[in-house]
């Protein structure tokens, strides 16, 4: 039976290859950040400008394409990534407002969001993502995510003072909360979908900035182009081995 366009999601399925490899994008987007902002010596808004623009360019094709294509899919979570990267980056130093300003301000950017989504389209889902309008509020909602986990990833490694491998340790520890809450407790799917989606953005930041920041700033000193080629394989390896498939359609969920 042929399924209307209409009710295809445009999203993959959320299951533990879906967060196994949003990890790895995270953390790819650390290091990718920090070779374009850091090593390049490009600077943090002119790496915003190039990783901005890819992430328009690729959300659009992932908005206007017919159905769910896995690499489409998630090379537009790695440009959202680098972008919140740098971004954030750009916003809490450049423009001096600090990581707890920023994450604040991050914060209120992603419910503004979330909230205009519920508003406009009225419902939020995080699979079955069928429409032009809802999958838009999906890539705004992400990035501001994104940068969002950013900001709480370098706040607590550093105003927080736990460094790198300790900030990845609290937030492995908090998405197994979320895990748990998930599977023990009748809590909003939405809510955890988007608790646990925020932090895994900090703890692929911290363990970017462990494998790339220099070893007396408590990092590994690894190259940030090595560490991101091999990050990037490993994606691709595993979007290749694991299964990807659209997630739930709209006609099933309201049935």
């Amino acid at each position: 039976m042929t399924i209307a366009r209409e009710n295809l999601s445009k999203v993959p399925a959320v299951t533990l290859g879906f967060w196994v490899i949003k990890i790895l994008a995270t953390t790819l987007g650390e290091t990718g950040g920090d070779t374009v902002s850091m090593t390049m010596n490009l600077g943090y808004l002119v790496g915003t400008a190039i990783f901005a623009t890819a992430l328009a360019v690729l959300a659009l094709t992932q908005i206007r394409a017919r159905r769910f294509h896995p690499f489409l899919y998630w090379a537009t979570i790695i440009a959202s990534t680098t972008a919140g990267t740098t971004l954030a980056d750009f916003a809490t130093r450049s423009l001096g407002i600090g990581y707890t300003g920023g994450a604040l301000l991050l914060l209120a950017c992603v419910l503004a969001s979330l909230g205009a989504w519920r508003a406009v389209v009225g419902r939020i889902d995080a699979d079955d993502i069928h429409t032009p309008r809802a999958e838009a509020f999906y890539w705004v909602t992400i990035t501001f995510s994104q940068t969002l986990g950013t900001a709480l990833g370098d706040w607590t490694a550093d105003t927080g003072g736990l460094g790198y491998m300790g900030a990845a340790l609290v937030f492995a520890a908090l998405l197994a909360i979320v895990a748990a809450l998930y599977f023990k407790t009748r809590l909003d799917r939405l809510i955890l979908f988007w608790a646990a989606f925020i932090l895994t953005r900090p703890l692929g930041a911290a363990v970017g900035d462990f494998l790339d920041k220099p070893l007396d700033h408590g990092g590994l000193a690894l190259s940030r182009p090595l560490a991101t080629a091999v990050l990037g394989a490993a994606i691709v390896l595993l979007i290749l081995v694991l299964p990807q498939r659209a997630g739930g359609h709209a006609s099933r969920q309201d049935a």
